[in-house]
């Protein structure tokens, strides 16, 4: 059942008009807080945004690879708190791949969204502006934000030939 999952996963940026139902955003939520945390310290914290007038601002958090975000029903920012755990951004990276993953499940689209060492502009960083947009204190870390909804747009998964196998060797580089 995984395989099935990550050879039709694709990465979607465009989205139909429709939102995506509480349950399946519960869902989602779900499988973010099982995400596996080194030590079980879970540092991370998720910010669930539904409300298009936000979409529309946090899809500017960077000039290039979030303008799509606009036109998302949902977006989660996946955020961590380096205090809590020193590996942090593996922690609310592999919360963020949870995430990416139950979306396929549901039968959603989704796209990462990197933030964390992105600028907005040459004078501040996307992790700057969004906290500023949505109230994060300082002291958290944004890693990403998970762009979610129904696909407008049909994609097929890598075939298997053209995976790169020639990165992979057996008790040695």
């Amino acid at each position: 059942m995984f395989n099935k999952l990550i050879e039709q996963r694709r990465s979607i940026r465009k989205f139909k008009d429709t939102p995506v139902e509480k349950e399946k955003v519960e869902q989602l939520i779900e499988a973010a807080l099982r995400s596996p945390s080194s030590r079980s310290f879970n540092p991370w914290r998720f910010i669930v945004v539904d409300k298009p007038n936000l979409l529309e601002k946090l899809a500017a958090a960077k000039p290039h690879g979030s303008s799509f975000l606009k036109k998302a029903p949902l977006g989660i920012v996946v955020c961590a708190d380096p205090i809590a755990s020193d590996v942090y951004v593996e922690d609310a990276s592999i919360a963020s791949i949870f995430i990416h993953l139950a979306a396929h499940s549901l039968g959603l689209g989704s796209c990462w969204i990197q933030i964390r060492k992105r600028d907005h502009n040459p004078l501040r960083s996307a992790d700057i502006y969004i906290k500023d947009l949505l109230g994060i204190p300082d002291n958290i870390m944004i890693e990403s934000i998970i762009a979610i909804g129904y696909p407008d747009v049909a994609k097929n998964g890598h075939p298997k030939e053209t995976l790169e196998y020639d990165k992979v060797s057996f008790n040695k580089f």
